[in-house]
């Protein structure tokens, strides 16, 4: 099993050291563990859920430390990340390039909306749906992501699946198909509180119209735990495969991968 999403100590909302959760995986049978704590960013913006950047050294030393410890155990170096125009060389140069790190997810926790910075997790009107799925886009243009964490995270600030819904996760996945970036179904939303909209009771994500609507795409899919205990190294995974086992989805069955190369999808 892979698990390419977890989250340590240092991102502030979630416990456990990189040593602890190479031991989890290593007990559940995990043949290819990533760490990706939420990215330190150079300008200190939305600090509460990141490290600084002094910790930068630290985090990557732990996971050196833990390769080294667990030698049966493949540990790639990563981060998740917000995508904007202002991080692009931050990503590519330093990160992957200077420092080499093995991958970077993006996930859109804030994007530029109407009105400015948007929080997936605050109300919003319909127009931030598409500047939503207007960041995702760009992020998978960049070239710089492994796989889009939780795409389908909108439905969060607009639970209702209607006209913009729909024509967010069409402009989504239609990108995913034509730049060939895999989507993450993800395993934390099948553990967090159920939300109650008009539309019934569900998961916060994975959004089962989403997943339903990719089928008409050729996407590629992987799954990921988001773990932010080590407990939870691969929780919800099976569940996840068992929610889009009746969909016709094509599943990545590697770890992918960040492109090093200063070159952008066109």
């Amino acid at each position: 099993m892979i698990d390419l999403h977890t989250h340590t100590w240092r991102c502030k909302h979630a416990s456990g050291t990189v040593a602890d959760y190479a031991a989890s995986a290593a007990n559940r049978g995990i043949s290819v563990l990533g760490v990706s704590d939420h990215v330190p960013l150079p300008d200190g913006a939305w600090p509460e859920p990141r490290m600084g950047m002094d910790e930068l050294p630290a985090y990557l030393e732990e996971i050196a430390e833990a390769r080294r410890r667990h030698v049966g155990l493949r540990i790639l170096a990563g981060f998740e990340c917000e995508y904007h125009p202002r991080y692009e060389a931050y990503y590519r140069e330093e990160l992957l390039g200077r420092l080499g790190l093995d991958y970077l997810i993006a996930g859109q926790h804030w994007f530029d909306a109407p009105g400015g910075i948007q929080s997936v997790y605050d109300p919003a009107g319909p127009k931030s749906v598409r500047a939503y799925a207007a960041s995702v886009v760009a992020a998978m243009k960049s070239g710089l992501f492994a796989f889009i964490a939780h795409p389908d995270l909108f439905g969060y600030f607009h639970p209702r699946w209607d006209g913009e819904a729909l024509a967010a996760s069409r402009e989504i996945l239609s990108a995913a198909a034509e730049l060939g970036v895999p989507l993450e179904v993800n395993g934390l939303g099948l553990r967090k509180p159920v939300l109650r909209t008009v539309e019934g009771v569900r998961p916060p994500y994975p959004w089962s119209p989403f997943w339903e609507l990719a089928v008409e795409y050729p996407v590629v899919v992987c799954f990921n735990s988001d773990a932010h205990r080590p407990e939870d190294v691969g929780a919800g995974i099976a569940e996840g495969h068992r929610l889009v086992s009746a969909l016709p989805l094509a599943e990545i069955r590697e770890a992918p991968l960040s492109r090093r190369s200063s070159e952008t999808v066109p």
